[in-house]
């Protein structure tokens, strides 16, 4: 499984980057990435039990934490596949101000 904090090479980055009209891109690293949603999908689970068997506050709000910290991996590891990727693909193509722009719209949802 890929860390979030490996590099990515050009030829691991969005292997097929399209259009902005299509929307698709091939992930690599796609079933780790799977992997680790499931996982964080089942720390969401837990949350949700925890709080219908009335557990202690502070535990229950450890938990979303964990999924909260779980969740910006996996946003952190696509982003930098995207940057990596697509956004290179663009810059190289045309430019890149669009994608640019994109990118950082996205970053700014994410750090909020």
């Amino acid at each position: 499984m890929a860390r979030q904090d490996e590099q990515v090479t050009p030829m691991e980055s969005c292997a097929h980057c399209t259009p902005p009209t299509d929307r698709k891109v091939e992930q690599p690293h796609k079933k780790a990435l799977v992997n680790r949603v499931r996982r964080i999908e089942g720390q969401v689970g837990g949350v949700l039990n925890m709080i219908e068997d009335d557990r202690y506050c502070v535990d229950i709000l450890t938990q979303i934490s964990a999924v909260k910290s779980a969740l910006d991996g996996v946003a952190i590891q696509i982003l930098s596949t995207h940057a990596k990727g697509c956004v290179r693909q663009s810059v190289m193509d045309d430019g890149g101000d669009e994608a640019i722009e994109e990118m950082l719209g996205i970053v700014r949802k994410l750090i909020r």
